[in-house]
């Protein structure tokens, strides 16, 4: 039968008229009745597993239905040309294919050696897709034990929703306790994200991937400028190790790479899909709760997550694959993506305007010594492969354009690499981006309290101390 939904759709996400006569599932037929399963098919009417096959929800109970992702499950029968796959010819082939097209691909391949990875976010949009193709499919996630009530919730939403029992991964008990009687509940403030990532969600995904073949994130390029831009839509995944072991064992899919997040919510709202209820609070990147927060205006989805650092990879480790050799250089021994050069010589520099002065360091040396200036100066301190820097170009340089004739000087400067220390010791510089502004009869700048980036905010700063 062929499927339409109920409600236009954008072009983008349902690109192809999609044709889906009675799903076959040649790998389910040969499950013997007395296996147990922790994952389900896709419930509706329009998308039905045909009833010979028995279905992959029959068992009632909970308790009995939920396993471990690492064992092994069922014997599927894929495609037996998995081995010899080039998984770059493939990618190329799929670029311009839509979410549905890419989603199905993947369950038709490896059957029951795939899983959705699911962190309680916009990735439902994974699930509605899933459920489209209708092939059936699993679905995993991480408890890491600090996520927000709203996501526990929202997990048993889900599950009613879409009538599946989502499989969750946790972290071993003795390893948490070990770091928290040693480091205490909250270390990540002090000494970075990343031992804690570690712990609460790296291991455990290592530990559910080694029960696979493949698996499905709902990676994005435009989630973060600075690791994900390149992603492609299917890649041999460079971090984690599947069933059979060792380097490219392991196949990592990726449909809504090319999607922007503003179609991503059209197509949840045209689904009617439930969505998390932080979202409508300001989150958009969802992640554990000490370490999420909602973005204000002008700011980059992804500064919500680890806002205390000054990263320019912020990843807490699942998608580790995404940073580049060369990048990875630029980040100290904890991984908190703190750059220790001046940065590469292939990134392009930003706040590129004729209103703005780009000041060097003898500049912004001489302009903090003055005490009586013949103009107050606004004054950004960025780093150009910081995307939360990347994130508020466009309001700064209209910000410029506004101020532009009325006495106000804006600037810039470069205070990564060499200039850091200087600019953390003698320019108040927490993270990036920091503004600055400096009075017309004061030689103490003073530092923009809020990130809050918008024009609006900025100006209203400025026309309060000016």
């Amino acid at each position: 039968m062929a499927f339409t939904a109920s409600s236009p759709s954008p072009s983008s996400l349902l690109r192809a008229s999609f044709s889906s006569q009675e799903p076959k599932a040649p790998w389910a037929s040969s499950v013997s009745q007395s296996d147990q399963f922790s994952f389900t098919s896709t419930a509706g009417p329009s998308c039905q597993i045909p009833s010979l096959l028995k279905p992959i929800s029959a068992e009632t109970q909970r308790s009995k239905s939920v396993v471990p992702l690492a064992a092994k499950v069922a014997a599927a029968e894929v495609d037996k040309n998995n081995v010899a796959e080039d998984y770059e010819i493939l990618a190329k082939e799929m670029e311009n294919a839509s979410p549905l097209e890419i989603m199905e691909k993947a369950l038709v391949k490896f059957g029951n050696d795939i899983a959705i990875a699911f962190s309680g976010a916009e990735d439902i949009a994974l699930i509605e897709y899933a459920k489209l193709t209708g092939w059936p499919f699993r679905v995993f996630s991480l408890d890491t034990g600090r996520l927000n009530p709203e996501t526990y919730q929202f997990f048993e939403t889900v599950e009613k929703h879409y009538g599946i029992h989502i499989e969750y991964m946790f972290p071993d008990a003795v390893e948490v306790q070990g770091l928290v009687r040693s480091k205490g509940l909250f270390s990540f403030y002090e000494d970075g994200h990343q031992e804690c990532c570690r712990v609460r969600k790296v291991r455990p995904l290592r530990r559910a991937l080694k029960g696979l073949r493949a698996w499905i994130t709902g990676q994005r390029k435009d989630q973060s400028p600075g690791t994900r831009a390149e992603i492609p839509v299917v890649q041999v995944d460079p971090s984690f190790e599947g069933i059979d072991g060792g380097i490219g064992s392991l196949v990592k899919w990726n449909p809504v790479a090319n999607v922007e997040g503003p179609d991503i919510w059209n197509f949840l709202q045209v689904m009617n899909v439930p969505v998390n209820p932080l979202h409508s609070q300001g989150y958009i990147s969802i992640g554990c709760e000490p370490c999420t927060r909602p973005v204000l205006p002008g700011q980059h989805e992804r500064e919500g997550r680890w806002w205390w650092e000054d990263a320019e990879a912020k990843e807490c480790g699942l998608h580790k694959g995404n940073i580049k050799k060369e990048e990875a250089l630029h980040l100290n021994g904890n991984g908190n993506g703190i750059s220790a050069t001046n940065g590469s010589a292939n990134v392009p520099d930003i706040f590129n305007s004729k209103n703005l002065v780009s000041l060097s360091r003898t500049g912004i040396e001489n302009l903090t010594r003055l005490e009586n200036r013949s103009e107050p100066w606004l004054v950004v301190l960025y780093a150009p492969w910081c995307r939360f820097c990347q994130a508020m170009e466009g309001s700064y340089i209209e910000l410029a354009e506004n101020l532009a004739g009325t006495g106000v000087k804006v600037g810039k400067f470069r205070a990564d690499g060499e200039h850091k220390a200087y600019a953390q010791q003698e320019l108040q510089l927490g993270s990036f981006p920091t503004i600055l502004f400096y009075p017309k009869h004061s030689s103490k700048p003073i530092k923009y309290p809020s990130e809050k980036r918008d024009v609006a905010t900025l100006l209203a700063f400025v026309n309060a101390l000016r």
